[in-house]
């Protein structure tokens, strides 16, 4: 896995938060994390597509917004009365946020050139 991995990770996690405010039912997740979702979604997207464009300059403050996002999932562990399959999911998201951070916080290797 190499960084563009990452970023396509992290881009895709964005759309499930633009999603998310589309599906919730108001108490899984409230609205207020949804609408507050779907807002760093958005800007993560237009962040991941600055990133993949060349703009090395958009890579931290996407990682923050994904990182602030994985957060925004961590009450659904505390909190009683979640179902099971948003708690799932929650782990899920968590977890992929980190593997995305993780490949695009990577120092890219230099090609190897065979002699």
């Amino acid at each position: 896995m190499n960084r563009t991995t990452g970023l396509v990770i992290l881009a895709a996690l964005s759309l499930v938060d633009v999603a998310d405010l589309a599906v919730t039912d108001g108490e899984h997740p409230p609205y207020a994390v949804a609408i507050a979702g779907a807002v760093l979604g958005t800007c993560s997207l237009v962040l991941a597509a600055l990133t993949w464009r060349g703009h090395r300059w958009a890579l931290a403050p996407l990682v923050v917004m994904r990182a602030v996002s994985a957060l925004s999932a961590v009450p659904a562990f505390v909190v009683g009365g979640v179902p099971a399959p948003v708690l799932v999911l929650a782990a899920v998201i968590v977890a992929l946020t980190i593997l995305g951070i993780v490949l695009v916080a990577r120092p890219e290797r230099a090609a190897q050139v065979a002699s």
